[in-house]
């Protein structure tokens, strides 16, 4: 293997891991952004229905 393949192998798997880095990121915000939307959608339902 030359330099230079050593060099691009590097490039590819710094940027392969950067990107599923960033996939587990952006998966665990919608996960988050979901989850948080719902509990308050339970909470409004539940104050809802006190009222009642």
């Amino acid at each position: 293997m030359e330099f230079g393949q050593y060099l691009g192998f590097l490039a590819f798997l710094t940027i392969l891991t950067i990107g599923f880095w960033l996939m587990m990121f952006l998966v665990s915000f919608v996960f988050y952004w979901l989850g948080g939307a719902t509990l308050e959608l339970i909470k409004e339902k539940r104050n809802n229905r006190n009222k009642e």
